[in-house]
């Protein structure tokens, strides 16, 4: 499986210029590493968009979602460091996805992400993963690499100790494209979107550009 684990904790943000390059101060020298410290955590990734809304996107994979409501994440949750406090506060259209990760195909990461974020209706949700399983074949796309379905568990997503974010579709799933490339990226979004069994259900779709990434090897816990 390209994404390492079962589990990932989606978020992603809009920041007010004023406050943006401390936020991105805080990412990058704090937080990324703090968050893939805790037990169970694999590791993160963290995106700008290209295309699409919220600006920031972060990605953090752990061996199964139950890390995601272990003891060691909710005190983390419930103590955050004074910077956390003060840069989440901040936090503009949070989107927050505790999943689980039902399909990934193909092998390795892109510098771009698509991302294709879908409501399935009740009772239609065993067809919807079906027809993207039947539509997700990286090497019959051009600089797609790997492509991933994520599926929020409603009860473990939405906000949480100290950050603003929406309970309004806590239940969506997430499609995530790895491209070596933006056009790829949008190319493969956008004919996963045109598809019939899928268009219905989507809400929105984006590109993000990989800024970096950490993994639990390369820190110590």
């Amino acid at each position: 499986m390209p994404i390492a684990g079962k589990g990932m904790l989606l978020t992603s943000m809009d920041i007010d210029e004023a406050h943006e390059a401390e936020f991105n101060r805080w990412y990058d020298r704090e937080h990324l590493e703090e968050r893939v410290a805790i037990p169970g955590f694999i590791e993160a990734r963290r995106y700008v968009n290209e295309d699409g809304a919220p600006k920031y996107l972060f990605l953090y994979s752990t061996r199964t979602i139950e890390v995601l409501d272990s003891p060691a994440y909710k005190a983390r949750l419930a103590n955050p460091t004074e910077w956390s406090r003060t840069t989440m506060a901040h936090f503009k259209n949070m989107i927050r996805s505790v999943a689980r990760i039902t399909i990934s195909r193909g092998k390795g990461r892109g510098a771009m992400l698509g991302i294709i974020r879908l409501r399935p209706e009740n009772g239609n949700e065993s067809r919807l993963r079906d027809t993207l399983g039947e539509a997700f074949e990286p090497t019959s796309r051009d600089g797609v690499i790997s492509m991933h379905l994520i599926e929020s568990d409603p009860a473990l997503s939405g906000p949480t100790n100290g950050i603003p974010s929406t309970s309004a579709g806590a239940g969506d799933w997430f499609v995530l494209i790895d491209a070596t490339d933006a056009a790829s990226a949008r190319g493969a979004t956008a004919g996963l979107t045109g598809d019939i069994g899928v268009k219905s259900s989507v809400i929105s779709r984006g590109v993000y550009r990989l800024l970096w990434d950490i993994s639990k090897d390369e820190i110590s816990e």
